[in-house]
């Protein structure tokens, strides 16, 4: 059974950090391009940053310069190092790992996500 399970989050001032982690089991992520994906209240889903298995990255504009994404893929584990955190940050984080289809099946896996709220 794949589980991805994530933690680090938290209630953080403007300006604050948080690093979020995502502890997977039942994968190896190593394969897998890893991606950090946040829904706001009345917002849709959006990606906010991924890491391929070469560990190319993307980063959603807005979190460019102040978010960093990266694996450790001994732990079997991705990260998510927020700086200079803004209340337009506040959302629900959630960890995705993504294979594709191979064989006509799908390879794509969520977190439960962890609360992130900036406040003051």
């Amino acid at each position: 059974q794949v589980q991805l399970v994530e933690s680090g989050g938290g209630l953080v001032q403007p300006g604050g950090s948080l690093r979020l982690s995502c502890a997977a089991s039942g994968i190896s992520i190593n394969v897998y391009t890893m991606g950090w994906y946040r829904r706001a209240p009345g917002k849709q889903r959006e990606l906010v940053a991924s890491i391929t298995s070469t560990s190319n990255t993307n980063y959603e504009d807005s979190v460019k310069g102040r978010f960093t994404i990266s694996r450790d893929n001994a732990k079997n584990t991705v990260y998510l190092q927020m700086n200079s955190l803004k209340p337009e940050d506040t959302a629900v984080y959630y960890c995705n790992a993504n294979l594709g289809t191979v064989w006509a099946v799908k390879y794509n896996y969520w977190g439960q996500g962890t609360q992130v709220t900036v406040s003051s």
